[in-house]
């Protein structure tokens, strides 16, 4: 590709992106306001779990297995370069149901399900608590995927950042985008308060405010923030990660328990508030009753990108030349950053690319 690919956004998808462009030998720079995974991404629970997101067979089920598959490698390409640890844990995963409708709705899953290729096991609620002795007494069943898993999101993010400077890819922290440079549609770079980016290609990966940055040029691209509130509590009584109807709960190194996750449309107004987080603990003590008398040590928020259809926006906008968006990941953007970093870098180097991009478009919001 000719000349300097700019990379808005130091997200996990960003770093990503960033990461396989500089694989490819591309000129990169990433322009991030602030931190590296200083939004979404360092406030997510780190879940690689395909099979809770999707609803069905599809182009949004096979794009989230594909990335799944990437991990594994991932993780020990970075560590060798870069002698970080992302955290990939693949510790499984028990979807539960706790009444006979629940019970219904997690077998017509199932159903589908066993068309992914993962393994999966149907489990009595006696099978699951002899799994995990701290689940509900109330739990009636559960399928056990024990290929799902998770990781960290910074060090995963840090690791990306890490590979891709080593590769040549520039990254500059503390610098917002004002505004995105061009002549008619054609991209010449982003504005910044230190003067011009000029690049050949510019991404825009800046989670819910990739609309906003998009409306400078007249473009109305829809990615409104959806604000989920978390909890950690002190004590880890699970192995695997459990997802139940309400929500899931995420053992992590370090003795902690995750409790996950609200879903809020309140525009940018990133902070908890009592009522998410008392909805939370009803959740962690509904699947495992000993954590109502556990410690909270910590709670956050955090403000994830989402799309009029839930389905994530990536590839280059249609009537442009050299503008690209990778947004709209919502609730996966840990999950989907590898192949989306993968397969924007294959677009943009005019290659082949490893799936379809046309289901997730940014031209299906632009009419």
């Amino acid at each position: 590709m000719d000349g300097e690919v700019i990379v808005v956004g130091g997200g996990v998808v960003g770093c990503a992106i960033a990461y396989y462009l500089a694989r490819q030998g591309a000129s990169v720079t990433v322009v991030e306001r602030g931190e590296l995974a200083g939004e979404a991404s360092g406030a997510a629970a780190g879940m690689l779990a395909p099979l809770a997101e999707a609803h069905g067979p599809g182009s949004f089920l096979d794009l989230c297995l594909a990335s799944l598959a990437l991990f594994p490698s991932l993780a020990r390409d970075l560590a060798e370069v870069t002698g970080l640890d992302i955290g990939y844990r693949p510790c499984g995963l028990l979807r539960v149901a706790l009444s006979p409708e629940q019970e219904e709705a997690l077998r017509g899953r199932l159903r589908w399900q066993q068309g992914t290729g993962l393994p999966l096991l149907w489990l009595t609620g006696e099978e699951a608590r002899a799994m995990e002795p701290a689940l509900s007494p109330r739990v009636r069943a559960a399928v056990l995927s024990p290929r799902e898993a998770q990781v960290e999101p910074r060090p995963l993010a840090q690791a990306l950042a890490a590979a891709a400077r080593g590769m040549g890819a520039r990254f500059l922290l503390s610098t917002p985008v004002l505004g995105i440079v061009g002549r008619g549609r054609r991209v010449l770079g982003v504005r910044t308060p230190g003067g011009v980016l000029r690049g050949g290609q510019v991404v825009v990966a800046a989670g819910p405010w990739t609309g906003r940055l998009l409306e400078g040029i007249g473009l109305r691209l829809p990615t409104p923030p959806r604000r989920g509130q978390m909890l950690a509590y002190r004590g880890r009584p699970l192995q695997r990660i459990v997802w139940g109807p309400q929500g899931y709960l995420v053992p992590k190194e370090g003795d902690t328990t995750y409790v996950g996750a609200t879903v809020e449309a309140v525009g940018f107004r990133c902070r908890t508030t009592v009522r998410g987080l008392a909805s939370l603990r009803r959740l962690a003590r509904t699947l495992v009753p000993a954590l109502g008398r556990a410690e909270v040590v910590s709670a956050w928020a955090g403000l994830r990108p989402g799309s009029p259809d839930g389905l994530p926006i990536i590839g280059p906008l249609p009537g442009w030349q050299g503008l690209s968006v990778a947004s709209g990941h919502f609730r996966n953007g840990i999950l989907l950053a590898p192949i989306t970093g993968r397969l924007l870098a294959q677009a943009l180097a005019g290659q082949p690319t490893d799936l379809p991009l046309a289901p997730f478009s940014p031209a299906r919001f632009l009419g």
